[in-house]
């Protein structure tokens, strides 16, 4: 590869902005174009949902670089723009102005967008979602208002966002309702003993809950919101809707230009694509996990970041990264729950301390190997638990469960 080899990178996220960062700390020195449809360059997505909510945090905190940055180390920083098509025969990328752009390789980093209600009333003002600075931004005015004091925010869909932006409203002083279609909140990524503890620790601060809720429609008046309906006809009133019931990756690109996709870009331990000379990271991508013997698509930080350094080895021709276990991490009120590995093919569950205080892990097991942990304000396990998952080393399970005893002396 020649030093003068053109870099595209479309997607101006956490992902994106530390691929640029890599190529550079990895020696890349020719041109390297980030390209980004938002006004801000690259910033850290998960204090939106808390410290940023709450007034905690500005612009300056959440960058990854500084603004300086990128021209100073010879990065291309294009806001802004929009990619409109991509053009593999002949290397280039078409931006919606027209302009085109060539490339040796492209990095597609174009992340995910929130999943939208189809129903009646969506679109009405005051119906937000939580994805970007601007979201978080908008959001932020409407539950800090003076003027327009709100009453009541409702959050359709009972997940870790939802869950974060609740526990940052009740701390602007908000009344929050939380609107689950499922039996249970987190039932479609925790277990039922950390979905009980949780929904637990949010009613003690006064959060309330509907679960099996239907949601049938949004009600306005003078062009915003101001109730849901429910299927068995209930109306609660409200000022403000938050939409949190996933999120959609961005790979329309990929797919009109034939890349191979399911769910997301398709894309092998390298981060590359089905064309040899594009590659995709962070969440828009669905990857190979060794680990479990399948494939995934990871919304994380640590799944970004992983990725951004196994597409910049590949690139740069360095050694490719040693596989990670997958983490993830929650902070809600004064909890931190962290995560590590995936709970696919477990058999059983190992309880570690008291699952209905703080300071408790949940090991999910597959005989006597973890294949994931749940760790609330527990970092000790779930640190070693992440060693332990990666190392498929198998533990004695009788010492796991005993708090007293030491995580490093759990193993076998």
């Amino acid at each position: 590869m020649s030093d003068s080899a053109p870099i595209v990178i479309v997607g101006a996220g956490h992902a994106g902005g530390t691929a640029a960062a890599l190529l550079r700390q990895y020696g890349h020195a020719g041109a390297v174009i980030l390209i980004g449809d938002e006004p801000l360059g690259p910033y850290q997505r998960p204090p939106l949902s808390k410290a940023w909510l709450k007034g905690e945090a500005d612009g300056d905190s959440l960058r990854l670089k500084a603004p300086e940055w990128y021209a100073d180390n010879g990065v291309d920083l294009r806001l802004s723009q929009t990619v409109a098509a991509l053009d593999r025969a002949t290397r280039a990328v078409r931006l919606s102005d027209g302009e085109t752009i060539p490339y040796d390789h492209l990095i597609l980093a174009t992340g995910a967008r929130a999943r939208l209600l189809p129903i009646e009333g969506a679109d009405l003002n005051g119906v937000m979602v939580l994805r970007t600075a601007a979201d978080a931004e908008a959001l932020k005015a409407a539950l800090s208002s003076q003027r327009h004091r709100v009453k009541r925010l409702a959050v359709i869909g009972g997940g870790y966002v939802g869950l974060e932006a609740a526990a940052s409203a009740r701390a602007l002083g908000a009344e929050v309702v939380i609107l689950e279609r499922e039996s249970r909140i987190l039932a479609r990524v925790a277990c039922p003993v950390l979905s009980r503890f949780f929904q637990d620790y949010h009613r003690e601060r006064g959060v309330h809950f509907i679960l099996d809720a239907a949601v049938e429609r949004l009600i306005g008046e003078d062009g915003r919101v101001r109730g849901v309906r429910l299927a068995d006809g209930s109306v609660l009133d409200c000022d403000v809707v938050l939409v949190g019931v996933g999120a959609v990756p961005n790979d329309e690109l990929a797919r009109a230009a034939g890349l191979d996709c399911q769910d997301g870009i398709l894309v092998d331990l390298a981060a590359r694509t089905s064309d040899p000379a594009i590659f995709a990271i962070g969440d828009v991508t669905r990857r190979p996990m060794p680990l479990y013997d399948t494939v995934m698509r990871l919304e994380s930080v640590p799944n970004a970041l992983e990725q951004a350094r196994q597409a910049a080895a590949a690139i740069t021709g360095r050694p490719a990264p040693e596989p990670e276990t997958p983490w993830f991490w929650s902070d809600q009120y004064d909890l931190k729950l962290q995560i590590a590995g995936v709970p696919v093919g477990c058999d059983d569950m190992v309880v570690r301390g008291d699952p209905g205080a703080p300071g408790f892990a949940l090991f999910h097991m597959a005989g006597d190997v973890i294949r994931a942990v749940e760790a609330v304000n527990a970092p000790g396990e779930f640190l070693v638990g992440r060693q332990l998952i990666g190392r498929r080393t198998p533990v004695c399970r009788e010492r796991l469960a005993d708090r007293a005893t030491p995580m490093k002396s759990v193993a076998l």
